[in-house]
C-alpha cells in the first residue's frame, strides 16, 4: 500500500472491483456517451457509466496534468522566468503557439497556467526542460514515476505535452490522475478558470489565454477540474471532476471523432442524470418516503 493522498477506493479497487461497482439494470439504461471510451465515477467510488474503460489510448493533452504534478512536486521557485528556447518548438506536429521563440518569457507560475488553461505545448515543452537538471528526459523519467506511484498500471509517458502518441493510457488509470490532481489547489483553480492575461513580451504586450474546455464558463456548469486534449491519433479528450445534479464526479473522455463530441456526451451525462435524480425523488415523494 502505499500513501498518495487518493480516495480509498482509488487505492484498493482493482479494475475488475472498479467495473462491478455499479451494473446498471435494464430499466436504467445509460446515457447516450458516443466517444470511444468513458469512464464516469463518483466521489464515493460509484460507477455511473463505464465504456471500453481498459482499452489503451493516445492521451493527447490531458498529459499535461501529469506535467503540471511533476512540476509542482519538484518545489521549484515559481516565480523563476522561463524563456522559450528553440528547443521548445514542436518538430512533430508543427503546432502553433503564440510563445514566440527567444522572445517569450513567463514566470513558472505563468507557464503552467498558459500550459494547462489553453494547451500551449511550448510552455509544456518549456516545463519539461527547465525542472531538472537533467533537463526533458528526467522530467519524463519523474512523470513516469508518477505513474507507477499512482497505480497507473497501464499508462505510459514519452513528454511533457502529450504531442507524441506514446503518451497512453486507460480511463480506468485517467480516473486516478484526474483524482490525484485535483488534490493540487493550483491546478485545480488554474483548469477551471475561464480566461488568463499573460504578459510574455519586453514591451509588456498582452496576450489573452481562454480554456479549451467551453464548459468551465457555462454557469450551467461547475466544473473544478478540467482538461482537453487532441492529436489525430488520440480523437477529442475531455477529463473533468464537475458537481452534476449534486454528485461530484470524475469524468474521462477519449477517443471522440466529433469537435464538440466530449462536450456533447457531457451535457448528456448531465442531463440523464438530472432525469434519473428527479425520478428518485418524485419516487420517494409519492411513496411518503
Amino acid at each position: 500500500m502505499f500513501s498518495t493522498g487518493l480516495a480509498p477506493w482509488l487505492i484498493i479497487a482493482s479494475k475488475v472491483a472498479i467495473a462491478a461497482l455499479w451494473v446498471i439494470g435494464p430499466a436504467m439504461a445509460g446515457p447516450d456517451i458516443r466517444s470511444g471510451a468513458a469512464l464516469v465515477i463518483d466521489h464515493h467510488g460509484t460507477r455511473v457509466f463505464g465504456k471500453n474503460t481498459a482499452d489503451v489510448r493516445p492521451i493527447a493533452s490531458i498529459t499535461k496534468l501529469m506535467m503540471a504534478m511533476v512540476v509542482l512536486d519538484a518545489e521549484v521557485p515559481m516565480d523563476d522566468h522561463i524563456t522559450i528556447t528553440e528547443q521548445d518548438r514542436d518538430r512533430l506536429r508543427w503546432s502553433r503557439s503564440r510563445l514566440r521563440i527567444d522572445q517569450a518569457s513567463l514566470s513558472r507560475r505563468d507557464m503552467l497556467r498558459v500550459a494547462l488553461m489553453s494547451s500551449d505545448n511550448r510552455a509544456a515543452a518549456a516545463l519539461g526542460r527547465t525542472t531538472f537538471v537533467g533537463g526533458t528526459p528526467d522530467f519524463v523519467t519523474a512523470m513516469n514515476d508518477k505513474a507507477a506511484a499512482l497505480g497507473m498500471r497501464d499508462s505510459h509517458f514519452a513528454d511533457a505535452s502529450g504531442l507524441d502518441a506514446a503518451n497512453q493510457s486507460t480511463a480506468e488509470d485517467l480516473i486516478r490522475m484526474v483524482h490525484a490532481a485535483s488534490q493540487y489547489p493550483f491546478i485545480r483553480e488554474v483548469t477551471s478558470t475561464g480566461e488568463f492575461t499573460a504578459h510574455p513580451y519586453a514591451n509588456g504586450g498582452a496576450v489573452q489565454y481562454r480554456n479549451t474546455n467551453p464548459l468551465v464558463r457555462d454557469s450551467r456548469w461547475k466544473v473544478e477540474l478540467s482538461k482537453t486534449g487532441y492529436i489525430s491519433d488520440s480523437g477529442r479528450c475531455l477529463v473533468m471532476q464537475a458537481v452534476v445534479a449534486d454528485r461530484r464526479l470524475y469524468i474521462v473522455l477519449l477517443n471522440a471523432q466529433g469537435k464538440r463530441t466530449p462536450v456533447a456526451d457531457s451535457i448528456r451525462l448531465r442531463d440523464w442524470l438530472k432525469t434519473h435524480s428527479d425520478q428518485r425523488a418524485a419516487s420517494v415523494a409519492s411513496s411518503g418516503g
